[in-house]
This record gives structure tokens, sequence and C-alpha cells, in this order.
């Protein structure tokens, strides 16, 4: 599939936001942290997709109540769904100028219950190449890797279901998931909010 970005200046997926706060001190921190020993911009953005696939649990695993939605927040609290870690990961990312941007799929259980599903795509500087990353977190069945050659996503879409994979690049979080997140008081509630379509 071909990655499309919404914006054409790559500086558009370098910059801070509400939801991406990558100034902001906790993810200045946590971030140097990070690069402090992997001073490379390839080790770094594996280290920091690692780190917000393994140590920050989806909150419909770990059961957390909790709707954080700003990257920092995210990172303070440990928690989010997918959309949320994907945020906390483009900060990451973009703290050491990486360029970074969510991208989305619709999945589909059995075909019913439609859901529109967070990931990341990066940039390496100085690449041409954009490369898709789900940092969701894994558990028995989902087992998502870093690979910028080959996609190792949590979940491949299945097209005779009605999935679909958007191939939109973009600099700030889509208005629909932002909604969805800012509007909901707990867990149960982002649930019923959840967008189904893009």
């Amino acid at each position: 599939m071909r990655l499309i970005q919404q914006n054409p200046d790559i500086h558009a997926y370098l910059a801070s936001s509400e939801a991406i706060d990558h100034w902001h001190p906790v993810v200045q921190e946590t971030s140097d942290t990070l690069w402090s020993s992997h001073a490379d911009a390839y080790s770094y953005a594996k280290v920091a997709f690692e780190f917000v696939r393994d140590t920050i649990p989806h909150s419909a695993d770990s059961g957390d109540p909790r709707v954080a939605w700003r990257a920092s927040d995210v990172l303070a609290t440990r928690n989010g769904i997918c959309y949320a870690k994907a945020h906390a990961l483009v900060a990451l990312l973009r703290a050491q100028g990486i360029p970074g941007a969510l991208c989305y799929q619709r999945l589909a259980d059995d075909g019913t219950n439609p859901v529109v599903h967070g990931l990341v795509a990066l940039r390496l500087p100085g690449g041409t190449r954009w490369s898709r990353l789900d940092p969701r977190g894994n558990k028995p069945g989902v087992d998502a890797r870093f690979d910028l050659d080959q996609e190792r996503l949590a979940f491949p879409v299945r097209p005779e279901l009605g999935e679909i994979d958007h191939p939109e690049l973009h600099a700030t979080p889509h208005p629909a998931v932002l909604k969805a997140l800012q509007e909901s008081a707990d867990r149960p509630m982002l649930w019923r909010n959840l967008p189904t379509a893009l």
C-alpha cells in the first residue's frame, strides 16, 4: 500500500500540538532517557516503539478506566488505548527529530461492529520511505513488531470482512478520534463513542 502524506511539508510531521505535546517535560524526559543509550535514529525509534508497546498497557487489557489522550498524559499515567499510545509514540519520535504520523485502520471482529484502530508511521531522517508500526501492545494472538521493511502490525486487515487500511498519514489526530477521546469521561463511555469510520 502506498502511504500518502496529507501534508506535503515534512515539517508538519515534526510539529507539536495539543495531543502531540512533545515539548512537555514528561515527553522530553522520557525521550532524553531513551536517546541516551540509543543515540542513532533507527535504534532510538525501535526502543521508543518497544517502550510504548511494552510499558504502557492498553487500557482494554489492563482494565484501567481512565481516558488519556495527550502524549504527556499517556506517558505520565502509563495508560491509553491505541490512539493514545500512538500519540505518545509520535511525540517521542518528534522529540528527537524523527518525522512521525498518525494513521488508521477500520477493523471488524467478524465483519460486524467496525471500529477505527490507530497506528503510527515514521520516516527516518534523510529517508523517503514511511513505515507503519502498531504500538497497541501485544497479548495472546497479537504480535506487533518493529520492522521498517515488512509490516508486523497487530491486526492485518481482512478485506473480505470489510476491513480497510487507510493510506493517509495525518500530522494531527483525526478529528473523529480526538472527539471520542476528549468527550469520554471513562473507558466504558469511550467504547460507546469510538468512531466506526473516518
